[in-house]
């Protein structure tokens, strides 16, 4: 079978699942074009600014799309076989993940652009909210540990491909670094020059193709300049990458934010659309396993670990963060909620489907899956593949692709690291600016500590940082997700009091809370990991336990009682 085939029917139903289910939400939540949003209502220039949706599309979708929808579809297709994986990243995309974030961006913009623990606080107890802030701040932390590793790894060492090719770390190093300062230069130009936002973008987004070029002649390979170990050389590059973390989430989001959203959304599309022209061009057929069956090499069951793996390339608990901590103060209208944040997700499925078609590319005894997987690397190399039959060379294009990857881990380090702050000032209502120093150095030096532990087995074989959170970044993340879905579809009951709100939100609330929970108390139970991840697991389920109580207390109590009538943050026009 040709990848073709897979891709553009993956590309139809989620084209599909876009003009059917989105507009059934349309109708559903009686989007109102003349809602006066909070970002017209509080415009600031500075948080809540009335954007484009052609603008606000980029900057969301490269602050959604991590590396989660590239690193879950190539760990759960090289597990499981491609049909599992893409059956739930379509599914999942449709009715579980798009509705996720579409609805959190109206629940916030309906309560003046209100973080979804404030919904809960309204909605259901201040109890509950304390409990909602207290696994977001948890959660945000192993979002930032994971994709710290992810990169840092990425950076050093040497990769020998089949072809005698190798890439460098410091060769992507190089390029990440020049890709990192030119929104930057490109903010200052807009800002103070008056440089318009399409010449910026003609200018500035070559400059990107430019950074991939330069990256291979002068490679940033600290670690033999300064004569130290890769593994040394990793831990240096986690130091930086948090210390930009920390430096990112307090300047204005006009000088990085914005400007590095716009391009870095532009460039993942390209990334996207250079993938599909591969895959339909290049005639290249499925040589990767369709189905291996209902458990791993090692033993591991396809429920619920499929769920988990795929993470964001099906929901993402993160999006709601993203949603309502950014987005929702610069959308325009109700209605560019749709395109936006419904749209988003499915576009996210789609860089998801090209990233399993990475796998599904190779044979199940390719050197790329022969030791440890590298995801990152079987991306890289997956576009370099496809970017050559549209006559790019493949060394080019294999570097193209894990910047792609970097990219997408950026956009969503500094913002988790941002909301991370947010949430910890409500946490401590510690508001000013020494609270805002203090919560950004302990929402980046905790997850220093973790990164820098060594994790062992049962056989005392040392596990990779990322590989050790990712399993708890994506069941903690997808449990972040159920307990949105919680919080919304208790504001949606008492609001509506319509029968659709159990099947719409509902359903997807049990569905995800079940996953989650049972993959929660399986790593608990397991105990094939044991330090303080165990017991950071363990405080997990406490708050979703809690947190669930919270919620059937509320329903079974108002259960009875008159849709609430007060009026919603905005006013029509």
């Amino acid at each position: 079978m040709n990848l073709l085939f897979i891709v553009s029917l993956s590309a139809l139903v989620l084209l599909l699942g876009y003009k059917s289910y989105g507009a059934l939400l349309k109708h559903l939540f009686k989007l109102d074009p003349n809602f006066r949003t909070p970002a017209v209502e509080y415009c600031d220039d500075v948080d809540y600014i009335p954007t484009d949706p052609k603008f606000l599309f980029g900057q969301h979708f490269s602050a959604i799309a991590a590396a989660g929808p590239i690193v879950g579809p190539i760990l759960a297709g090289y597990m499981f076989g491609w049909i599992p994986a893409l059956l739930w990243i379509l599914l999942g995309s449709i009715f579980v993940g798009g509705v996720h974030d579409f609805s959190a961006i109206i629940a916030s913009v309906r309560h003046k652009a209100c973080s979804i623990a404030e919904l809960v606080k309204q909605y259901m107890t201040k109890r509950a909210y304390f409990l909602f802030l207290a696994f977001v701040w948890i959660a945000i932390v192993y979002i930032v540990v994971a994709f710290t590793d992810i990169v840092a790894k990425s950076f050093v060492g040497i990769q020998k491909l089949e072809s005698g090719a190798e890439i460098r770390g410091g060769a992507t190093a190089t390029s990440s670094m020049l890709y990192l300062s030119l929104p930057i230069i490109m903010a200052l130009l807009m800002r103070f020059l008056k440089l318009r936002l399409w010449l910026a973008t003609a200018i500035f987004l070559p400059l990107v193709g430019v950074s991939i070029w330069v990256g291979p002649y002068i490679p940033l390979d600290i670690a033999t300049i300064f004569g130290i170990s890769d593994d040394t050389a990793a831990k240096v590059w986690i130091v930086f990458l948090l210390v930009y973390c920390g430096v990112a989430s307090v300047i204005p989001m006009w000088l990085l934010l914005q400007p590095r959203g716009h391009l870095g959304g532009f460039f993942l599309i390209f990334a996207l659309i250079g993938g599909l022209l591969g895959v339909v061009l290049g005639g290249k057929p499925i040589s990767y396993p369709a189905f291996l069956g209902f458990s791993t090499a090692k033993g591991e069951p396809m429920f619920p670990l499929l769920i988990i793996t795929v993470a964001c390339g099906a929901c993402s608990g993160f999006h709601a963060l993203v949603a309502s901590g950014t987005t929702s103060k610069q959308l325009r209208k109700e209605t560019d909620a749709i395109p936006v944040g419904y749209g988003g997700m499915l576009m996210e499925g789609m860089v998801a489907v090209v990233s399993l078609a990475c796998v599904m590319m190779f044979a199940q005894n390719a050197s790329v899956f022969q030791g440890e997987i590298k995801a990152n690397l079987i991306y890289g190399i997956g576009m370099g593949n496809f970017l050559e039959v549209i006559g790019i060379p493949a060394a080019f294009g294999i570097s193209f692709g894990l910047l792609a990857f970097a990219t997408f881990v950026y956009d969503t380090l500094d913002v988790s690291t941002r909301l991370g702050r947010y949430v910890f000032q409500e946490l401590i209502g510690w508001k000013n600016n020494i609270g805002k120093i203090v919560a950004t150095f302990i929402t980046v030096a905790t997850p220093f500590v973790f990164v820098m532990q060594t994790t062992t087995d049962a056989k005392g074989n040392v596990i990779p940082a990322w590989k050790v959170f990712w399993s708890l970044f994506g069941t903690s993340n997808q449990l972040l997700a159920a307990l949105t879905f919680i919080g919304i579809t208790v504001w949606l009951w008492r609001k509506y009091r319509k029968r659709w709100v159990w099947f719409v939100t509902g359903i997807p609330t049990a569905f995800m809370y079940t996953f989650s929970m049972w993959s929660l108390l399986k790593f608990l139970i397991d105990g094939s990991i044991k330090n303080v991840v165990t017991w950071v697991a363990a405080v997990l389920v406490g708050l979703a336990i809690l947190l669930l109580i919270e919620a059937v207390t509320v329903i079974f109590r108002t259960m009875h009682a008159p849709p609430i009538k007060e009026q919603e943050s905005g006013t029509s026009k």
